[in-house]
């Protein structure tokens, strides 16, 4: 039976990355990433378009600051209204699922490819089947209502969940509650957002509660 080397990759076991079928992936989201970062500001119609076939399980009203950078596409699902700024890369050698409302904020990375630890497992070496290094991926979840400020790096196997603020700088290593501020390297949590963080009282009232 032949491998199926995008599915071995995806489910985070050990895969070669010089895998044929995988090159022309990459090759392809390359260019599609290319040509969105390519395009001018007024045509929004066409970066739409493009960001559609780069990443075929997006939901609806996504905006795409270029220039942008993804290993394969296929495997970021985003929910309605994601806002990703100004350079930032989505490595997606596993899963990455991002939920509704999300924004990221400049420079976001979200990575999901690991090396083996020890050196002489990393490096590439001869095997059976060629001469190549081992690489594997950790699926990265991020919870409806998440800000990620400027600058984060999100890594590999962590979840972030609904409405946390990740701020500017932090590299997440671990697993971020719901409705917190965390932040730094590695990453923690700071403090739970309260009542006493809203800005605009009336928002998110129900109809005959209040007039913003």
């Amino acid at each position: 039976m032949k491998i199926n080397a995008r599915e071995v990759m995806s489910s985070g076991c050990f895969y070669r990355g010089n895998d044929t079928a995988l090159f022309f992936d990459r090759v392809k989201a390359r260019r599609l990433a290319g040509a969105f970062n390519r395009t001018a500001e007024w045509q929004l119609w066409k970066r739409a378009r493009l960001i559609r076939r780069l990443f075929p399980h997006g939901g609806k009203n996504a905006f795409f600051e270029p220039p942008l950078r993804t290993e394969y596409g296929y495997n970021v699902s985003f929910g309605d209204n994601f806002y990703m700024n100004f350079d930032c890369m989505l490595l997606d050698v596993c899963p990455i699922t991002i939920g509704d409302n999300v924004m990221f904020g400049p420079r976001v990375i979200v990575a999901t490819p690991c090396h083996p630890l020890l050196m002489e497992e990393r490096i590439q070496q001869q095997w059976d089947d060629g001469f190549y290094d081992l690489e594997y991926g950790k699926p990265i979840t991020i919870g409806s209502g998440v800000w990620v400020a400027s600058g984060s790096i999100i890594c590999g196997g962590v979840s972030i969940g609904e409405g946390s603020i990740i701020a500017a700088g932090s590299v997440v290593v671990r697993d971020i509650p719901p409705h917190v501020l965390a932040g730094g390297v590695p990453c923690r949590v700071i403090r739970l957002l309260t009542e006493e963080d809203r800005l605009f009282p009336e928002v998110g009232k129900k109809p005959g509660e209040g007039h913003f």
